[in-house]
């Protein structure tokens, strides 16, 4: 039998910490090894209990929620949850920021803060614990939500693409991009925010972004990424042309894809590989409108969504760049991808850019 998921419990309110600790325990799978009141109680606490997950309020004091997931990052790098009033939907600004600095996801608090509120949420609170005690994380240096960079060089073609391209073109030629295209899931926010912040205003291609998020969180996305990048980030019009310069977000439970002069429109066709929108959709999509002029990347997420549509471009002869494992927070989606022989170079998150960049030759 397999050990229980060990959860640290870190929240000031008596009440909310007891109802907490009781939805989790109620699981089999997980199990509360302590609580602390604030994020200095629980620092002290991590080394002696270990534990694989960490949830934790955000608005305490002493140190809030924000500060002690820098802490924990910098420290003991590990899955964190942020269960807190002040992550609805609306609050852009505290969600975003949380997964800048590391934090994982977020969920919102009842409103109300009744008990049986914390009920009805009982099932979707397990759920993300589970998935998060199977992530890997990253130790972050000083400056918020910096991610360690590889001292890897970037590396040459990997070999099991060749084959694709080789089929496609007979020969790899010089590539002009005329549209990038990114693909992410868990811990996306934060690779994105690294890619998209490295590059310039004068990007000379439109670049379009699929992020699997919950419900209610786009538009927050769209908003903390166009703060924190020189180029502006929107939800792509229907019928719009793409723009050089400009960052494209699918609207919620849209497919986003390219008619055949190149316009935006949004497809309601059943989910890929459960996601609506969907990364393979659109890849593909980019694919036959583009050919070898597009560019794919794929970064961290679950499941297999986009490795179909990064191989899509790749046989077309477009640029196509997974995010490797070792800077990945969930290695599922780019080894999918590997794994078909679709990535042409695998690279850290911290290296995408300027290979996109050396290519565009901006």
């Amino acid at each position: 039998m397999l050990s229980p998921i060990k959860v640290l419990l870190v929240e000031d309110s008596p009440v909310a910490t007891i109802v907490l600790k009781r939805i989790l325990n109620s699981a089999p799978e997980i199990q509360v090894v302590g609580t602390a009141c604030n994020g200095l109680e629980a620092l002290e606490l991590i080394p002696n209990l270990q534990p694989q997950v960490i949830c934790t309020d955000l608005n305490m004091a002493q140190m809030n929620g924000l500060e002690f997931t820098q802490e924990v990052m910098k420290k003991y790098p590990r899955p964190i949850l942020i269960i807190s009033a002040s992550v609805q939907a609306k609050d852009t600004q505290n969600v975003f920021e949380l997964m800048k600095a590391g934090a994982l996801d977020v969920f919102p608090k009842p409103i109300g803060g009744l008990a049986s509120d914390y009920d009805r949420l009982a099932n979707e609170l397990i759920a993300k614990v589970k998935v998060l005690s199977g992530v890997k994380v990253f130790t972050r240096h000083q400056r918020l939500g910096s991610i360690e960079k590889s001292d890897r060089p970037i590396p040459k073609i990997n070999q099991l693409s060749m084959q694709n391209y080789q089929l496609s073109s007979g020969t790899l030629k010089s590539q002009t991009i005329k549209l990038l295209a990114v693909g992410a899931s868990t811990g996306g926010p934060q690779a994105l925010h690294s890619i998209i912040s490295q590059f310039p205003a004068n990007l000379p291609v439109p670049v379009i972004c699929i992020q699997h998020i919950s419900e209610g969180f786009l538009q927050g996305l769209v908003e903390w990424l166009g703060c924190e990048s020189k180029l502006p980030v929107k939800i792509a019009g229907l019928g719009e042309f793409p723009q050089a310069g400009i960052v494209y977000f699918p609207p919620e439970k849209r497919h986003l894809e390219l008619d055949y002069q190149g316009r935006f429109i949004y497809s309601e066709a059943a989910s890929e590989a459960g996601h609506c929108p969907s990364v393979t959709v659109t890849f593909k999509s980019v694919a036959n409108f583009y050919g070898r002029a597009a560019a794919g990347v794929l970064l961290t997420g679950m499941g297999r969504d986009g490795a179909e549509g990064m191989l899509a471009i790749a046989r077309l002869g477009g640029l196509t760049i997974a995010q490797d494992e070792g800077s990945c927070v969930v290695f599922g989606m780019p080894k999918e991808a590997i794994a078909l022989g679709a990535a042409q170079y695998i690279l850290p998150v911290s290296a995408i850019a300027p290979l996109l960049l050396a290519k565009l030759k901006v």
